[in-house]
């Protein structure tokens, strides 16, 4: 028997079902964490937890540490302590430290959420990615300027998804980036060159260190320019070919940038650059998360290899085993973001145009989508007020289904 806390800090629809699929996993007992009480999780949920222990603030690790050893007192012991939000791994890694539980560590973790930490151990393995340097002070990033020019990226050493990172193009933007960032030794920023080219992000397994499978999926357009621009629709696409020039080109720096991260068992999830320089190199690593990753992609891999990715990570986290799957179809997520209204103001969603039309084109090709409602707020999300999920066994059938699906429906704000 596997015993298993889960930190989950709120009940999310996405975390949810990363902790059902380990709860469902046989030979296992399951403690779970949270901020919410039990009874705002789901009643099968529910049922099948050992233990719940709530705490005020699930990314304290103060709090979490008294929350874990009661647990593991309950439980008789812990082999596995979990969980998936990004902002959440070094925590993670400090209590498997102070329990003496198997998987990475702080300092691994630290290797990965810390921005600026992780170029510095890619440069030294030889990794490319982009130029930077750690800001201890506002000085440090005009000097920075000079050297590299505009554009350029400043952003939080722990930033994730892209948020609270800033696109500087001219010393104006720095200066508020600056202000915004106020970067000092207690609270550094990280600048980087501005890398162009076509943007990816890189799926690897790893069972105690060593690759075992990977899969490459195609952003449209990039997730920054997705963050600046709240209105952009945007889609997210898994080819059905499992060899293709994306995964050749960066398969090597991948598994070069995992080995000298420290990554161990899990699903980690990297966002690269195809270069569009050729004196720059073919490929430029941009950031790399020891966690599992968002916009769909879980559920696109599922839809694409007809299993459940939720499942398969759950087993590979607590059984470290993984089965391949046979990739059958490609897949791909159409991000529906609204756009209009007074930004100063509440917005939600008063009209949603083109879904008959959607429905009529594309239907057949959806196999799953939340869709904006009337009334609903405007999300918080990158992700959006709603999305669709499109499988095929054709790659460029697909590819051009979700060019058409977000050019068609439109979400009107107010």
């Amino acid at each position: 028997m596997v015993r298993v806390v889960f930190i989950a800090p709120f009940n999310m629809t996405a975390t949810t079902r990363f902790v059902s699929a380990v709860a469902e996993l046989p030979e296992v007992q399951l403690a779970l964490v949270t901020q919410e009480p039990s009874e705002a999780l789901p009643a099968e949920l529910r049922q099948r937890l050992v233990a719940h222990y709530r705490v005020a603030d699930a990314l304290d690790v103060k709090q979490l540490a008294p929350a874990v050893a009661a647990l593991g007192t309950q439980l008789g012991g812990i082999d596995r302590i979990l969980g998936t939000l990004e902002q959440l791994q070094v925590q993670l890694g400090q209590l498997r430290d102070h329990f003496g539980v198997d998987g990475i560590g702080e300092v691994v973790a630290r290797n990965f959420r810390d921005k600026a930490q992780m170029k510095d151990v890619l440069r030294a393995a030889g990794v490319p990615c982009a130029r930077h340097r750690r800001l201890n002070s506002a000085a440090e990033g005009w000097v920075f300027a000079r050297e590299v020019g505009f554009p350029m990226i400043v952003k939080p050493p722990d930033a994730a998804a892209a948020k609270g990172t800033f696109r500087v193009t001219d010393a104006h933007t720095l200066e508020e980036a600056l202000r915004v960032l106020r970067p000092s030794p207690d609270h550094p920023a990280v600048a980087e060159e501005f890398v162009t080219g076509l943007e990816r992000s890189f799926e690897t397994i790893s069972i105690r260190g060593r690759a075992v499978w990977d899969s490459s999926t195609r952003y449209n357009p990039a997730p920054l320019h997705v963050l600046e621009n709240p209105w952009i629709q945007w889609t997210v696409l898994l080819p059905r070919e499992v060899e293709t020039s994306d995964t050749q080109a960066v398969r090597p720096y991948a598994h070069a940038a995992l080995e000298a991260l420290g990554m161990r068992t899990g699903i980690s999830h990297m966002e690269w650059f195809r270069r569009d320089r050729p004196d720059t190199g073919p490929v430029a690593i941009s950031e790399v998360g020891a966690r599992p990753p968002g916009a769909q992609i879980m559920s696109i891999n599922s839809y694409a290899h007809d299993v459940d990715f939720y499942r398969l990570w759950a087993r590979l986290v607590v059984h470290e085993a993984f089965d391949p799957p046979r990739r059958r179809f490609a897949a791909g997520a159409a991000f529906f973001r609204g756009q209009g209204g007074d930004p100063h103001s509440v917005r939600r969603v008063v009209k949603i145009h083109g879904l008959e039309q959607a429905q009529k084109e594309l239907g057949p090709l959806v196999v799953e989508a939340k869709l904006p409602q009337l009334g609903q707020p405007r999300a918080e999300s990158y992700e959006g007020e709603g999305y669709a999920i499109l499988r095929h066994a054709d790659t460029e059938v697909v590819e051009k289904a979700l060019a058409r699906l977000v050019a068609l429906v439109q979400i009107e704000l107010g």
